[in-house]
């Protein structure tokens, strides 16, 4: 069946092109994901992927599966991408007030969500003893943000092995090196993840219950509406944090939370705020509107996800990018009135 759909679109159908490459589609754009940490980007490597299968069907001697095939072209496309990454850094946006101090200055400013809708589509991938990440812990942010901080071929080392559950010299093929490199990289990715995140995933995830997940974005949400800041530092864990790409602020610690929420809160105090619920990287998240004072529609002002561990929030992503909230479906203004509405229950 393969070789004839293989033969069909070298003969130039279209039609058997994307019956070639559409089971692969969806899981190719979660893996450019994941080795670039942008929605924005991983949609534009993935259209550079399937023009540069397209172009190169010729070449493609079925020795590998087609699956292998297309994972090696995304695969360099996306570490050519990284490559050229400092031409494509978003620039940091100008607070509207006068921000503390950061406790740290974090250069991953590219990372977006990713839609849970995306992921919903995809099929759960079966048990494999080579893999060692589920496609929930694979794609929460800070296990993407932490990729992002790896060397670009121990990032897509860790990947094919560890989530995709490609063998050694299968990853070697499709890099392009020696398995003896894949080893070496992956060693490496391996323990700089594991200082980053020294709870592992599976762990993490299994200590929050369902309730919790349902509780606390409640709680977090009526909290921030109200500008109720020790409101929110009571759900908070000892060592959370607070980002804000592509900003490259962190805050670290309940404190400098504290200091940053007053900052931000005196600026929305004459402000409207809309949170309305969704879901990105299996995680509850909001779209964010602001309205200014007697306006019936409020504005998007970008994503907020939050990262749930023991029943308490060990990060809060806040994502600045308006443009963000209709990839995630959401409208493009809420209304105002009955803005608690938008507190998910």
């Amino acid at each position: 069946m393969t070789d004839d759909v293989v033969a069909r679109a070298r003969s130039g159908d279209e039609q058997a092109f994307a019956e070639l490459v559409g089971p692969y589609r969806r899981k190719l754009h979660l893996h450019c994901y994941r080795l670039l940490g942008s929605l924005t980007d991983a949609e534009d490597v993935l259209q550079e992927t399937l023009v540069a299968a397209w172009r190169g069907l010729h070449e493609f001697q079925q020795r590998a599966s087609v699956r292998t095939w297309l994972y090696r072209i995304a695969t360099n496309r996306c570490l050519n991408h990284v490559r050229d990454r400092a031409r494509r850094v978003p620039p940091s946006p100008v607070p509207p007030f006068d921000p503390p101090a950061r406790t740290r200055r974090s250069e991953i400013t590219w990372l977006q969500p990713y839609p849970d809708a995306l992921l919903d589509q995809l099929p759960q991938p079966a048990s494999d003893p080579e893999t060692r990440y589920g496609l929930r812990e694979s794609v929460e942010l800070a296990f993407v943000a932490g990729l992002q901080r790896l060397p670009p071929r121990q990032t897509a080392a860790l990947v094919l092995r560890d989530v995709l559950g490609y063998s050694t010299a299968e990853a070697a093929a499709i890099l392009g090196v020696t398995p003896t490199v894949v080893k070496g990289a992956l060693q490496r990715a391996r323990a700089t993840l594991a200082q980053d995140r020294p709870t592992e995933p599976s762990a993490e995830r299994t200590a929050v219950g369902p309730q919790e997940e349902q509780d606390l974005p409640h709680r977090f949400a009526a909290a921030f509406l109200a500008g109720d800041v020790p409101g929110l530092l009571r759900l908070l864990t000892d060592d959370a944090w607070l980002a804000m790409p592509p900003a490259p602020h962190v805050y670290r610690g309940p404190a400098a939370i504290a200091a940053f929420l007053r900052a931000s809160g005196e600026w929305r105090d004459r402000r409207t705020g809309v949170l309305l619920p969704t879901r990105a990287n299996r995680q509850p998240a909001f779209g964010y509107y602001l309205a200014e004072g007697g306006e019936p529609l409020a504005r998007p002002a970008g994503m907020v996800v939050l990262t749930l561990r023991a029943g308490r929030l060990a990060g809060v992503t806040r994502f600045l990018d308006d443009r963000l909230l209709a990839r995630f479906g959401l409208p493009a203004a809420a209304p105002t009135a009955g803005a608690r509405d938008g507190v998910p229950t």
